[in-house]
């Protein structure tokens, strides 16, 4: 039985959509048709998307477009949360009217977005918001909170374990971070001088990066580093060799290190994001909202985004 409310008639909605790959510049607001949930689909009324990284990556050029399967005209942003208007024919354990959250890749930033409700794909799936998680913060679990799991599943920290973070204060760090304390090790955070402060409320030991870190961390942890996580770039990797942390121990998001285990969302286990929201309806893991854009200024939120300097999160509200 395919069940709608009145918004998700076939009538207009707003979504953001390039007409050519690029930066920030391309992104358009347009009134296209709301999609339909079709069998197995559940339609969601989006109320907030969480940028990433990857939103600006891949759809900056067309060969990287091409690799994620994306053609023009395209969307723009992939995690998303709001409320399920339309349940297509199928569908068990959702209902109009639930609070959802998941990612839609490259199709979150509109008005409505269509998903599996099945779920099985990271990238076009849903969950159900726990209560005590507000939409914001539910927009901002998927891809970083998923690719932060998959990191610390590689390098299993624990409480005996010392762990040095390259990156610590941006939007895969936050998670990163806090699930390592939540795990009870001891964490290093690599960040900016002015990012220091970020760095302590989460729980880390800040770390200045550049060089002669290696020299820093070791005036930090005398009895030395067991594990590494590397989410910008390879710095933090070659610093853990030569402070002796074994390759299997460490982990890499942005670059491929041979010899080194590289991790991504998709690898995360089944259940993973689940488990993220429930710590955080619990208090015990929270996901800073840098900034919050409304949709008509995706432009702006997408260049301070890109900045890489934003500690914590950007939201869209919709």
């Amino acid at each position: 039985m395919q069940e709608q409310h009145e918004h998700s008639s076939t009538a207009g909605s707003r979504a953001v959509r390039l007409d050519s790959f690029g930066g920030p510049e391309v992104l358009e607001i347009r009134e296209i048709p709301a999609p339909q949930a079709g069998a197995g689909q559940l339609q969601v009324r989006v109320t907030a998307a969480g940028l990433n990284p990857m939103d600006w990556i891949m759809t900056a050029d067309a060969d990287t477009a091409a690799r994620f399967g994306l053609s023009l005209p395209a969307g723009f942003g992939t995690d998303y949360a709001g409320v399920v208007d339309q349940v297509g024919a199928g569908v068990t354990g959702f209902a109009p009217g639930d609070r959802v959250f998941g990612s839609a890749l490259s199709r979150a930033v509109a008005d409505f977005v269509v998903v599996d409700a099945a779920g099985e794909i990271a990238a076009n799936e849903a969950h159900h918001t726990p209560d005590g998680v507000d939409d914001r913060t539910a927009a901002t679990l998927a891809i970083a909170g998923r690719t932060a799991s998959a990191a610390l599943a590689v390098v299993g920290p624990g409480p005996d374990d010392t762990v040095l973070i390259g990156g610590a204060a941006g939007g895969v760090g936050v998670f990163a971070v806090q699930l390592a304390r939540i795990a009870g090790a001891r964490v290093l955070g690599t960040g900016s001088a002015a990012s220091a402060g970020f760095l302590r409320d989460l729980g880390a030991e800040p770390v200045a990066y550049g060089d002669g870190l290696a020299g820093r961390v070791r005036a930090l942890a005398p009895s030395g580093v067991t594990a590494a996580i590397d989410l910008h770039g390879t710095e933090t990797v070659h610093t853990a060799r030569e402070l002796g942390v074994p390759d299997a121990r460490i982990c890499t998001i942005a670059t491929q290190v041979d010899g080194v285990p590289a991790a991504n969302g998709a690898n995360a286990a089944p259940g993973a994001l689940d488990e993220l929201a429930r710590l955080v309806a619990a208090g015990r893991l929270r996901m800073p909202v840098a900034a919050s854009f409304p949709v008509e200024e995706i432009r702006r939120a997408a260049e301070l985004q890109a900045g890489r300097h934003v500690h914590g999160k950007v939201v869209i509200d919709l």
